[in-house]
């Protein structure tokens, strides 16, 4: 019931966001070329006994066109918990796609790394919506982590630029 609490103030904020971002800032997607963006995550984990994490990424993307980009992402996300905690380096490759104006869903797989002594490298897969303006991107993703035996519902927050 805890987790479900926590899920649903997740989505209630992330809902907040996407309808209060500037609609005009973008009305087509991206040009065609590399952009990149630094995020902060944060996280309810899923069926584990991890309580919350809290990370930060890099992601360099390729826009192949205005509605299509391939992206790679890497960074560092920290699960808390009362026990234990835990931490892994993501190192994903994924493909974004606009529905719309600026309504977005990407498609992510790779690897987990863990930092901590035992914890392996675990395979690592994260469908996500989201919304971007030119510089700002906020998104809401599923990231499973099959081998730390836990998956996490994450929100995105990012500010990215053309290079």
């Amino acid at each position: 019931m805890k987790n479900v609490k926590r899920l649903l103030g997740l989505t209630a904020i992330a809902s907040a966001l996407f309808f209060s971002t500037d609609s005009q800032a973008q009305t087509q997607g991206y040009e065609k070329g590399w952009r990149v963006g630094f995020g902060l995550n944060g996280g309810i984990p899923i069926n584990s006994s991890y309580d919350f994490s809290l990370g930060a990424d890099a992601r360099l993307q390729y826009d192949l066109t205005q509605k299509t980009s391939l992206a790679a992402t890497t960074g560092y996300t920290h699960l808390f918990s009362k026990e234990a905690d835990g931490g892994f380096i993501p190192a994903k490759l994924g493909f974004k796609s606009f529905l719309g104006n600026q309504i977005y869903v990407l498609g992510e797989v790779g690897a987990g790394i863990g930092v901590k002594d035992g914890m392996g490298t675990s395979f690592l897969w994260a469908p996500g919506i989201g919304i971007a303006t030119k510089n700002i991107d906020i998104s809401l993703r599923y990231e499973d982590y099959n081998h730390f035996n836990t998956g996490q519902v994450s929100l995105r927050l990012a500010y990215g630029f053309k290079l």
